[in-house]
């Protein structure tokens, strides 16, 4: 079996063909609110994905052809189909079952129509245009065009199935490439929906595939791409560079998070109560720039997790009725594992449990109540690796530069967050910190606002940011054109006597 398996696949799931090559995979999607497997899934073999490249390189040449304002209907009618109910309606339901929860789903279909207008109003300003004369050798003049690169292949995880698939997806269209999508096998219901809702795009169909599978899928689809976008775990986000960097192309990676808030004293602690809570526990806490670990200032300690306690022991799940409460089950069920194991880390190195902290189960799927945590350390795995749950750990601190210390103490730099009474002084700290984006008086503002450009510090992430406008010149090479209007020199006029 491939070593290029995600951290997410379920190997109990899979069966592994006895060829390769030729063979289909197939396996059974779970139900996180049943933790029932009841709807089976087959990947194409191995030996398709050539063919299936080769089509979409082939259509790509006239979708590349033919102007970004052909693009942009083509994208805007996209966006008029999800934005219809009656066209949407077998996505929002299959999304719902993929995750477990209904109004999320909801609102990745209402995001990807927002993304595709906002990408279709600034696209247009964001490609070279017209010549300039060299300051140096006047008689030569240049310019820039922008060559998309051919086939952009795009892995996407399980937390928001249709968001993530698109979220690298939309650019890459619009600047004139074809993609395909490896959706997670642990949320591959959407596949099928979202595939008709394509179909009936005709100039969409033949330039946008989404192929079903696990790991071994994309690590295939990796090898006959022009570039990948990967958004899930360090560990496969490794592997993706390793096997980019072989075939020397460009992997836009997308990785954990183990984003910091920082509370000062002074702040507002209702608001940044609630900020905490929604940053941590919203989807979930399935996100990866979730909020996922709290630095107080000592002397507001006490009250702050008080109101956060309070707040944490009101939220409610979605069940029985997936259409009330707050939030879902976990999602897939290896996470509930590691949630588990990080809460009892904790507690046997002296934390305390305030609020939730066991896994539940109801209805044959699991759950998390928000767990709020107090007396950790960075000793403890709930302060140090990804939990990917709703998960509050807070920590007192005596001093600004402490608080730096400890949130910068840490492999991941995605996001973070400050809070206080002053935006100024919420700036400076900003400055001093690791992290791709900070929000200020508020927590995990890159989940809601997409306009601000940010790059992944350390092991969260490489390449450009996925949002402002290098989200879009991103999926092409920038290519010179120099025109001399004088003689070409001679070779003699380099020679030594002169």
């Amino acid at each position: 079996m491939s070593q290029f398996l995600c951290a997410n696949t379920s190997l109990q799931s899979l069966s592994e063909p006895d060829d390769g090559e030729s063979a289909c995979w197939t396996w059974t999607a779970r139900d996180p609110r049943t933790g029932e497997r009841n709807q089976v899934f087959t990947a194409p073999p191995r030996k398709e994905l050539p063919s299936m490249a080769k089509a979409l390189r082939r259509n790509q040449a006239a979708w590349s052809a033919a102007g970004l304002e052909a693009r942009i209907g083509t994208l805007k009618a996209l966006a008029a189909a999800l934005a219809s109910p009656a066209d949407v309606a077998a996505l929002r339901a299959a999304l719902s079952k993929d995750t477990g929860r209904a109004r999320i789903a909801s609102t990745e279909i209402d995001s990807v129509v927002r993304s595709i207008h906002a990408w279709c109003a600034i696209a247009p300003g964001l490609t070279p245009s017209g010549w300039s004369r060299g300051r140096t050798m006047p008689h030569i003049r240049h310019r820039s065009r922008f060559v998309p690169y051919a086939l952009v292949t795009v892995v996407a995880p399980w937390n928001f199935p249709l968001l993530l698939s698109m979220i690298d997806t939309l650019p890459a269209l619009l600047a004139g490439c074809a993609v395909w999508i490896k959706p997670s096998e642990v949320t591959p219901r959407f596949i099928e929906p979202l595939r008709q809702i394509i179909a009936a795009i005709p100039e969409l169909a033949g330039i946008l595939n989404i192929v079903p599978g696990d790991g071994r899928t994309a690590a295939g689809m990796i090898e006959l791409g022009d570039c990948v976008c990967f958004t899930g775990s360090v560990a496969t986000g490794k592997k993706v560079a390793l096997q980019a960097a072989a075939r020397f192309i460009p992997a836009f990676l997308e990785l954990g998070g183990k984003d910091p808030l920082i509370v000062l004293e002074g702040a507002d602690l209702d608001a940044a109560t609630d900020a905490a809570l929604r940053g941590s526990v919203l989807a979930t806490g399935q996100a990866c720039q979730s909020i996922e670990r709290i630095y107080v200032a000592r002397a507001i300690h006490d009250q702050f997790t008080a109101r956060l306690v309070e707040k944490a022991r009101a939220v409610r799940f979605n069940y029985p009725a997936i259409g009330a409460g707050d939030i879902g089950p976990i999602i897939f069920e290896t996470q509930a594992s590691i949630l588990a194991a990080q809460i009892a880390d904790a507690r046997a190195q002296g934390a305390l449990v305030l609020t939730g902290g066991q896994i539940e189960t109801h209805g044959g799927g699991l759950w998390l109540a928000p767990t709020v945590i107090t007396q950790v350390t960075h000793g403890m795995k709930v302060m140090m690796d990804e939990s990917f749950g709703p998960i509050l750990p807070i920590m007192a601190f005596d001093s600004v530069e402490q608080a730096v210390e400890l949130a910068n103490d840490s492999q991941f730099g995605l996001s973070a967050a400050v809070f206080g009474p002053r935006i100024e002084e919420c700036e400076v700290i900003a400055g001093c910190l690791e992290a791709g984006a900070v929000s200020i008086n508020d927590a995990a503002l890159t989940a809601l606002f997409h306009e601000a450009g940010k790059q992944s510090f350390r092991c969260s992430g490489l390449g450009p940011s996925r949002m402002g406008a290098e989200g879009y010149t991103r999926f092409m090479r920038r290519q010179a054109l120099i025109v001399n209007e004088a003689a070409p020199l001679p070779l003699h006029a380099f020679r030594e006597e002169g």
